[in-house]
């Protein structure tokens, strides 16, 4: 069985969720047709774009630029072992200047072989030094950790870029456990920066493979093998995943200051239509006081 939401939620918790869940970010994956998909995007919606090694980084700047003009705000994401050099780097920014882009999300990447940047602080390092016009600047961070580093290498690397960042955004999981007990350290480490929750969206799992496999995205592959078992079930369900379940068991966390969430990011895998679907119908069933339980019954084709 996979997520149920919880049968109850409090006053206070279902007030958090309502709020984060008002603005998040929506993930999207530069396809040819990703315009199409933005399509569905809530007007002025803050959207994350990827960057694949095999088709470099210029279609996550370009598809970034079309995002911007249509009036949505726009995150690039910058790939350190896909930026050649210093050169390279200063056109990049250029060009998110000249299209008004003011923010990224840095990156290590998974280029096998890196220029003159082989990590994300390197590239953030190098950003300050030459300078650039981005006035927010998110890291990834991992409750599930890494299959090539060590977790004490990952906390060093957090550590150390999070005086330049803004918020951390977390990996694609589906442990709410993890993603808390993480956290809860985090803040214990002294770790301050606001944390974005990733949250998979309303995702058919035939899809989510096929893409996976289009486009090669590398973390993708990490997460179907971490998650294979999870997987299995999905695609044996024939239906779709919906994160109601996901949602409510961080609802606690969400809810607590403390604990520092302050957005959703929605990786969509560029299913915007289905997603944007299901966060209104949530919204509107929180805003109206219904039991968010009668509506995982109803969508208890995923188990």
């Amino acid at each position: 069985m996979l997520f149920w939401p919880r049968s109850r939620i409090s006053a206070v918790e279902q007030t958090a969720l309502a709020a984060i869940l008002s603005g998040p970010t929506f993930e999207l994956i530069p396809l040819r047709d990703a315009m199409d998909h933005a399509a569905f995007l809530p007007r002025g919606a803050r959207v994350s774009v990827t960057a694949s090694p095999l088709k470099g980084i210029e279609p996550t700047i370009a598809l970034c630029e079309q995002l911007q003009a249509a009036g949505f705000r726009a995150v690039p994401h910058l790939s350190a072992r896909m930026v050649r050099d210093r050169a390279h780097l200063a056109d990049l920014i250029d060009w998110l200047d000249g299209a008004g882009v003011d923010r990224a999300f840095i990156v290590g990447g998974d280029a096998k072989v890196p220029g003159d940047f082989p990590d994300g602080l390197s590239l953030i390092r190098e950003m300050q030094e030459i300078g650039h016009p981005l006035g927010e600047i998110g890291i990834p961070c991992y409750p599930q950790g890494h299959p090539f580093l060590a977790d004490e290498v990952l906390l060093d690397a957090l550590r150390a870029k999070a005086p330049y960042a803004s918020y951390m955004t977390t990996q694609l999981c589906f442990d709410p456990g993890a993603i808390a007990s993480w956290l809860a350290a985090r803040r214990a480490d002294g770790i301050s920066l606001p944390v974005h929750v990733g949250l998979p969206g309303v995702t058919e799992p035939h899809r989510l493979l096929a893409i996976s496999a289009r486009i090669g995205v590398a973390d993708t592959h990490r997460f179907l093998t971490k998650n294979i078992r999870f997987v299995a079930r999905l695609i044996r369900s024939g239906g779709f995943f919906r994160p109601d379940g996901l949602l409510e068991a961080l609802a606690p966390q969400i809810a607590d200051p403390v604990a520092g969430i302050s957005d959703l990011h929605l990786y969509t895998f560029n299913a915007v239509e289905p997603t944007e679907t299901w966060r209104r119908r949530y919204l509107s069933r929180l805003a109206s006081g219904g039991s968010t339980r009668s509506a995982a019954v109803a969508n208890r084709g995923v188990r």
